[in-house]
């Protein structure tokens, strides 16, 4: 199985085979549970991005493959569309974005106040202005009362804002929303894996 870029699209060549993935999934999951504690940030006590690459995407298939018993050639492609998209391009990050909220109460009341939340959102290279992220793109996510407690998102950085990056400017994760403000900086493994995932 040879190691991908993060940013490479999954082909049926890096998949494992049903009966190959059974037998090394505990291996392979430890491996992508230990490489995602390294893809989260956490903005606030409630909300929390997390970044995908190939190695989670590639998580999410094989899963999916298995869970379905998947193994006609068509079919594995159908599930490979649907989670490639969620790959960065190298100019980008996608990240699944949740507002976390234990009590059931307190989250139906708090997605209520948050809609826009995911507009709201952003991040910020050192010296540039906030990237908002794009959100949802194929999908609908609010209702007019709510948003979701999940939202897909992508944000696109400048040639500028990725060099800065690479070169160890500071970058930060906020929302900045009339529910919920919050900002933290991402550092140390987290934010190397993500350079890691640029240009």
């Amino acid at each position: 199985m040879k190691r991908k870029h993060p940013m490479s699209k999954l082909s049926h060549e890096d998949l494992y085979s049903l009966e190959e993935y059974a037998r090394v999934r505990p291996e392979f999951r430890a491996k992508v549970i230990e490489h995602k504690k390294n893809r989260r940030a956490a903005i606030g006590e409630h909300a929390a991005l997390y970044f995908e690459d190939a190695l989670t995407m590639q998580y999410q298939v094989q899963e999916m493959l298995r869970i379905e018993r998947i193994f006609e050639h068509d079919d594995i492609q159908e599930e490979l569309d649907v989670y490639n998209p969620l790959i960065p391009d190298g100019s980008n990050w996608k990240a699944t974005f949740m507002m976390e909220y234990s009590d059931v109460e307190e989250r139906k009341v708090m997605l209520a106040k948050l809609i826009g939340v995911e507009r709201a959102l952003y991040i910020q290279v050192e010296g540039f202005e906030r990237v908002h992220p794009i959100a949802n793109e194929d999908l609908d996510r609010e209702t007019e009362d709510k948003t979701s407690s999940v939202h897909f998102v992508r944000f696109e950085l400048s040639p500028e804002m990725i060099a800065a990056a690479k070169a160890g400017s500071a970058l930060v994760a906020g929302i900045d929303h009339s529910a919920y403000t919050a900002e933290t900086e991402i550092t140390g493994e987290t934010r190397g894996s993500l350079v890691g995932d640029l240009h």
